[in-house]
């Protein structure tokens, strides 16, 4: 390989690790601390956060109208002029649609331009909900970044780690009561895909600080919930489980029911009782319709907040065999086609062809997703939902019907709990050991190879930028025990040099050049260092593929630095060495005393 080669190599490599390491820069370096504290709360508290700072932004910015329309907004608010404008150029298109003369843009966006801009009935709504989005789309990002950057372990974060075992035998053996199942393999997938969605679900709405949940193994699930939260609630929340089914609805009882919430604009009690049961047939329940919004959290359908639905399950979820998501021939809009087994199927006929031009709600975790109108009796098991979805709404509604009747019984096998103050000494002692080890291998290099150690002390830098941006680009965590691996890895890396340095030295004190000698001493100690880290890179990966907890994270450190190392000293050194005999045009070398 020729010098310009590595050179290009290296360039693309560091560029690489950099686009890698971006989102942890971005997020320990340039998020502020409250925003990082806004970001790794639930779902729930950040929306809660937002629509209070919605309405208090909205309140200060009607309070500086009223005392002075010509105030100018501040920088901070150019997201709300931008709006502004918009809504303008929109209510011109409105005036010239309706043959009227449309006002002019304002020149000057002060504050009483913007709320000028939002008319109408919802014009304060309208107001706080740009303000909202603003925040909402500030936090996400945020968010986004954390998920994308490398976490803190418990051991240095603080909170609840928890191992959950989900008996995917007892799901299937269950299943396999009612019906045939095709593929076991794809069963037990979509039963811990459903598993660990409904976890996510649960210990988000529950408020807890954001969860890591991720699959471990085959049948295991593994859930780190940073800072302080109750474990006997946690359990809880675990334990449950989703079901989902298939109610006719009620059409008088919901009539009455949304009478009565418009009426009083409250339905249930604290205990969450209906306030006045007369209202509802004793045959009956009252469920909230449900869909996604921009926080990705199920929130009530405006308009169509609640629905009486029948007591009685018309079609059990655990007959849905497949879902996927189409579009309709003739309108082009999204329709949700699912597939019955044959009992199913005949369940379905049946009740289909008795209650038609009736709406069909579906259930799940006592929560309506859709409630379609049947058209006519369906027959043959195979059912098409449509009913003016958007893709999104179609592809919630494949994925209720898909997973969240699998019932997968789950049980705690492990749970520890670490606190924070101790995760704070972790950290301190953990980097501590890290930096004086470095630094004393790389002073040892300076002072024992002089010159030539420069290059070893460049080469370590760039195997830790390596290191973390590997570490950042698979979403790995950092423990005590990664930086244990970390460490091991600045030995082992240097071990190399060394290996590199002593065979140049020896072809120099043969009277080669020094051309002649870098080439000869990289050339005769590759092999050398080769062999020795596959041998430990083996060893790694068996420890990471074999090991559980502190084991795994230390073993894949170690693996992560031996490639990084190899490539630093094969790569990185050598053209450095290289630079300063061809560019600098240096005849002799300090590597060492006594050594020319």
């Amino acid at each position: 390989m020729n010098k310009r080669s590595r050179f290009i190599i290296i360039l693309v490599v560091l560029a690489v690790c950099f686009a890698f390491l971006w989102p942890s820069i971005s997020w320990y370096a340039r998020t502020p601390k409250d925003q990082q504290t806004l970001a790794l709360g639930s779902l729930e508290k950040i929306k809660d956060y937002t629509v209070v700072k919605a309405k208090e932004e909205s309140d200060k910015l009607i309070a500086l109208a009223k005392a002075n329309p010509e105030t100018a907004l501040d920088p901070s608010y150019d997201y709300l002029v931008k709006a502004a404008k918009k809504n303008y150029k929109e209510n011109a298109k409105a005036y010239k649609a309706a043959g009227l003369e449309a006002p002019k843009t304002p020149e000057v966006m002060n504050v009483g331009a913007v709320l000028d801009s939002f008319t109408g009935n919802s014009a304060l709504a309208d107001l706080r909900a740009v303000i909202e989005g603003r925040y909402r789309d500030e936090i996400l990002a945020a968010k986004k970044r954390y998920n994308s950057s490398v976490k803190l372990g418990l051991d240095l974060s603080g909170g609840m780690n928890i191992i959950v075992h989900a008996d995917l035998d007892a799901a299937l053996a269950s299943q396999k009561k009612d019906n045939e199942v095709a593929d076991e393999a794809q069963f037990k997938k979509d039963a811990m895909a459903q598993a660990i969605e409904t976890l996510t679900g649960r210990i988000d709405k529950f408020g807890l600080t954001s969860p890591v949940i991720r699959q471990q193994g085959d049948d295991r699930i593994y859930i780190e919930i940073p800072g302080a939260a109750d474990s006997e609630s946690v359990n809880t929340i675990i334990m449950g489980k989703g079901i989902l089914n298939f109610r006719l609805v009620d059409e008088n009882a919901t009539a009455a029911v949304m009478n009565y919430y418009r009426q009083n604009g409250i339905l249930f009690n604290s205990d969450g009782k209906l306030l006045d049961p007369s209202i509802l047939p004793a045959d009956c329940d009252v469920m909230g319709f449900y869909e996604k919004d921009d926080y990705g959290l199920d929130q009530l359908v405006r308009g169509a907040e609640y629905i009486a639905v029948k007591k009685e399950i018309a079609l059990d979820g655990k007959h849905v065999k497949s879902a996927q998501v189409s579009a309709d021939q003739t309108t082009n809009q999204p329709e949700v086609n699912f597939v019955l087994d044959s009992e199913g199927a005949q369940i379905f006929a049946d009740f289909t062809g008795a209650h038609v031009n009736e709406r069909l709600a579906i259930v799940s975790d006592n929560k309506i997703k859709s409630a379609a109108t049947i058209r006519q009796a369906i027959n043959g098991g195979q059912v098409s939902l449509s009913g003016g979805f958007s893709v999104e709404e179609a592809q919630n509604i494949q994925k209720v019907l898909q997973t969240a009747w699998l019932e997968v019984p789950l049980e705690v096998e492990s749970q520890q709990v670490v606190g924070a103050s101790l995760g704070e000494a972790a950290i301190k002692q953990g980097m501590n050991a890290l930096t004086w080890g470095l630094a004393a291998v790389l002073v040892f290099m300076i002072l024992y190879y002089m010159g030539a150690g420069f290059n070893a002390v460049v080469a370590q830098v760039l195997n830790m930028y390596i290191m973390f941006s590997v570490l950042s680009a698979f979403n790995l965590t950092l423990t005590l025990s990664s930086i244990a691996g970390m460490i091991l890895t600045v030995g082992m890396s240097v071990d190399a040099n060394v290996i590199i340095f002593e065979r140049i030295k020896e072809e120099l004190r043969n009277g080669k050049s020094r051309a002649a000698a870098v080439a000869s001493g990289f050339d005769n100690a590759f092999w050398a260092i080769m062999d020795s880290n596959i041998t430990t890179f083996i060893a790694a990966a068996f420890l990471s593929k074999l090991g559980t907890g502190s084991i795994q994270g230390f073993a894949v450190s170690l693996a992560i630095g031996v490639c990084s190392s190899v490539f630093t000293a094969l790569v990185v050194s050598r053209l450095m060495f290289d630079f300063n005999t061809d560019v600098m045009n240096r005849k002799t070398m300090s590597i060492g005393w006594g050594v020319k």
